[in-house]
């Protein structure tokens, strides 16, 4: 098994992540994640079509995203950091 590829470079504005598809089987364009003050944006080439498919994520939806990544089917509402747990 190959271990996952990545790279990550500082630039002056943003950091740059590149997500590399390594392996056996279909692999994917390499995924590209940029970093800023106020977004993420994440993006990947499309060969059948030559275009680039852009995602733009604020932090909170991030965070929604990674939270999601964890849950069961259902709706879901975060909450604030450091707000008291109810049941």
């Amino acid at each position: 098994m190959i271990a996952p590829m990545f790279t990550i470079e500082h630039e002056f504005d943003h950091t740059l992540i590149t997500l590399v598809d390594e392996g056996r089987g279909r692999l994917r364009e390499d995924i590209v994640v940029r970093a800023g003050d106020d977004r993420v944006e994440v993006e990947q080439y499309d060969p059948e079509t030559d275009t680039t498919a852009r995602l733009t994520f604020s932090f909170a939806q991030l965070e929604d995203l990674r939270a999601a990544l964890d849950l069961p089917e259902g709706v879901y509402r975060r909450r604030p950091p450091g707000a008291p747990v109810t049941p």
